[in-house]
């Protein structure tokens, strides 16, 4: 997919999360006007737990803390073009925090996007997606957040520039790209896949990263799940529609799920922001979610072709160059952990050979993986993941476009060679 120059402030924001996840973006202190009414169910214990938990399918705490700090305090800045925005205070602090928001505020938040004065909320908070929760969910997770320690911080206030610090601004782009709604199960279908369906819809917020983004910063709704690029993580978002990239139609359902919970499958590894996804959230969720969620993802429409990436291009004598280069580097640096032939020893050396990751159009995630290094996620299942090291150091632009191109172009994959200007774009980028 040929990406615009230019994005909303909103899809923008939305990629800077990783995870993507829950941000009640504040509009300042006016947010906390109002007299508290806290949920007082017969069993509150148990309601907070199952809010805990909601909480962690969504993967609140990534966004909302910073490494380091008060839990939920807020304050973790996401540089964007047009600016930079600082996640709120979510605790039950009544200055700074949520503690005078009601149930009936905190829902609206998540239904309708709409803060507690009725102020549009910056769609970095994925209320279009957190509009299909229920409010029997959405009330769990306000006492949640209601039993957390106060934290008396002031939310920081964004700074962005002009125009796009006004918020009216925002009712063209709901005009748009919102459709308020709960989520309404298929009667067709099964209870499992529908469970599945709103975890992946709606809390999971999954198509916020794996679905292109047009040029007005909305969703494209044709491409729904078909991929897209992470700009400000420099990473690629795989198709889950395309057995090109990362379509699961040929997957077993258990190798989804292991690589939902715990990081690693036969078929591969987590790295970069879905790591992060499965660290902080998928790895808390029950077995019977996981499952769901794997049942739902494997009935996804697979469809031919994958969107075109932006890829840089080489020509065909360079690329038969650098093809044979890679050859050797791999056999220096490569093949003792992912094997001669490409099949590495899974699933703590994921295979290369026919790894839908490897030979996608967009060839950003291995050069990353070949500059950075990294880890799938610590999960109770895979506590000491085995990790990849990196080669920026010790690998020219030259060479590490010369090792991917021929792990893209060996063992029966279908890649194309790489530019070694990609290299050098992706190298001087930021990690995170």
């Amino acid at each position: 997919m040929k990406r615009k120059s230019l994005f909303a402030l909103s899809a923008v924001v939305v990629v800077a999360a990783a995870a993507l996840v829950p941000v009640l973006w504040s509009g300042g202190d006016n947010l906390h006007n109002g007299s508290a009414m806290a949920a007082t169910p017969a069993d509150q214990a148990e309601l907070i737990k199952k809010g805990e938990y909601l909480a962690r399918a969504g993967d609140c705490i990534a966004c909302h803390t910073v490494r380091g700090g008060k839990q939920f305090a807020g304050g973790l800045p996401m540089a964007t073009p047009f600016g930079t925005m600082f996640t709120p205070n979510i605790t039950p602090d009544d200055q700074y925090g949520i503690g005078k928001w009601t149930q009936d505020d905190f829902y609206r938040a998540m239904h309708t996007g709409r803060s507690k004065d009725g102020s549009l909320l910056y769609p970095g908070f994925p209320f279009t997606s957190y509009t299909k929760v229920t409010r029997a969910d959405s009330d769990a997770i306000y006492a949640f957040l209601r039993s957390v320690p106060p934290v008396n911080v002031p939310s920081r206030p964004h700074e962005l520039k002009f125009p796009f610090n006004q918020r009216n601004m925002l009712i063209g782009w709901r005009t748009l790209f919102f459709r308020e709604g709960e989520f309404k199960p298929d009667p067709t279908k099964s209870v499992e896949w529908n469970r599945g369906a709103y975890l992946i819809e709606g809390l999971g917020h999954c198509g916020m990263c794996h679905t292109s983004i047009n040029a007005m910063g909305g969703p494209v709704n044709s491409a729904a799940f078909a991929g897209g690029l992470i700009p400000l993580q420099n990473w690629y978002a795989p198709s889950l529609t395309s057995n090109r990239e990362a379509g699961l139609g040929d997957w077993d359902l258990k190798d989804i799920a292991d690589l939902l919970k715990t990081g690693v499958s036969n078929r591969g590894a987590v790295f970069g922001p879905m790591a992060e996804v499965v660290h902080n959230s998928l790895q808390y969720m029950s077995d019977e979610d996981i499952n769901a969620m794997a049942t739902y993802l494997k009935t996804i429409p697979q469809k031919s072709e994958a969107p075109e990436p932006l890829q840089l291009e080489t020509s065909e004598k360079f690329g038969g160059e650098l093809l044979k280069q890679g050859a050797k580097i791999y056999a220096d640096n490569c093949a003792k952990c992912h094997a001669e032939n490409g099949l590495g020893m899974p699933p703590s050396f994921p295979p290369l050979a026919n790894n839908q990751s490897i030979q996608m159009p967009s060839a950003v995630n291995p050069i990353r993986m070949v500059l950075n290094g990294g880890y799938p996620p610590s999960t109770e299942a895979n506590p000491h993941p085995y990790g990849m090291p990196p080669f920026a150091q010790s690998l020219s632009n030259t060479e590490v476009a010369a090792v991917v191109t021929y792990i893209r172009m060996s063992w029966g994959n279908h890649g194309t060679p790489v530019s070694p200007q990609q290299v050098s774009d992706l190298r001087s980028a930021p990690l995170d």
